[in-house]
């Protein structure tokens, strides 16, 4: 029997694209799309290239009622905004609904830096406790058997895949770790504003948000200090780039010690990775086009020296909408209810 999917919120960018995923996995249909809007739309009117892709009773949004989801469904994803999501999972989890809650209201473990982080009191610190970092690469076990999955941010995805297995290693140091990241304005949400507006950022790049204090960068820090066994310190700048979808980092570390060697970070890659489906080491530099509209994260690395300095550079690169949102949002399901872990991906 599939699993059952129903997925609250799904009028924003990563609900149309879990829809499109969940429309070719093998072993899953979306049964029930919930909307909190008074006046409950029809999916297809708000993405017409959603039109005859759902019956027509699924394609009707009903009302955020996690008992009549619970009977509907066997999993429900959150594509809500972060503050309004904790609303919910405890009332979907305790109707016997598994949750996939791709905010970030439960992706930092520490309460009260997530209340520093997001200007808001957490009102569900009991389910926060049991969450699970969606992470496939560092937690699979842990999601294998999970209730609440917090599928991690966009940027966090991208960093954590390319420095993780270099600090597990003990190759670069856990200090001064500095990101410079791009994102696609997908990343921003459908909800308009003038920085996304066309007339504004059509052939435009830019910085943006508080330098060094972006609220990804706790949860990026937090990550790494799994990933490492050491607390990390990271300098991170967002960019936004004048395209709809994909994220590229370059990231900056210092050797743990003097006579490392370029092929010793390639193979602690490849360790790490070469049994991973979604993550792919290169040779040659990444490219936000060779992972566009697919799950895949392309790691490189290299080791740059200078008489006055040895620098390791990571270049890590993702789609932000697929890998860093619904895609891996999919993953987790899919290790939570036993399919394939590509199902649906590839």
């Amino acid at each position: 029997m599939n699993t059952r999917v129903a997925i609250v919120g799904p009028t924003g960018y990563t609900g149309l694209c879990l829809i499109q995923l969940l429309a070719k996995h093998p072993g899953a249909d979306v049964t029930y799309l919930a909307s909190a809007r008074e006046e409950l739309p029809n999916i297809s009117d708000i993405f017409p290239q959603l039109l005859d892709r759902l019956p027509a009773d699924v394609d009707r949004c009903k009302p955020i009622d996690p008992a009549r989801m619970a009977a509907e469904a066997d999993v429900a994803f959150l594509a809500l905004p972060h503050k309004v999501a904790m609303e919910y999972v405890g009332p979907l989890l305790d109707a016997g609904l598994k949750v996939v809650d791709l905010s970030a209201d439960y992706r930092i473990s520490d309460v009260d830096l997530y209340e520093k982080t997001y200007a808001t009191p957490h009102c569900d610190v009991e389910n926060l406790k049991h969450a699970v970092y969606g992470l496939p690469e560092l937690n699979r076990n842990k999601i294998a058997g999970a209730h609440l999955v917090a599928n991690p941010g966009c940027y966090p995805t991208a960093a954590a895949l390319g420095i993780g297995p270099l600090l597990a290693k003990g190759l670069v140091e856990s200090y001064d770790i500095m990101i410079n990241a791009a994102s696609g304005v997908t990343g921003a949400g459908r909800t308009p504003k003038l920085m996304t507006h066309f007339p504004e950022h059509n052939e435009n790049y830019c910085a943006y948000g508080a330098i060094g204090g972006h609220r990804h960068q706790p949860e990026i820090e937090q990550t790494l200090a799994i990933m490492g066994g050491q607390d990390s310190s990271v300098l991170f700048v967002p960019h936004l780039l004048p395209l709809s979808q994909g994220i590229l980092e370059t990231i900056y570390l210092e050797p743990a010690a003097d006579d490392i060697e370029e092929s010793e970070l390639f193979e602690a890659l490849h360790e790490a990775y070469d049994d991973e489906p979604f993550v792919r080491v290169r040779k040659d530099l990444p490219n936000v086009k060779y992972v566009a509209n697919t799950n895949y994260c392309d790691v490189t690395v290299r080791m740059v020296k200078r008489e006055s300095f040895t620098r390791i550079v990571v270049i890590s690169a993702i789609d932000n909408m697929i890998k860093g949102a619904s895609g891996q949002a999919i993953q987790n399901m899919n290790i939570m209810f036993g399919h394939a872990e590509d199902a649906g991906l590839l």
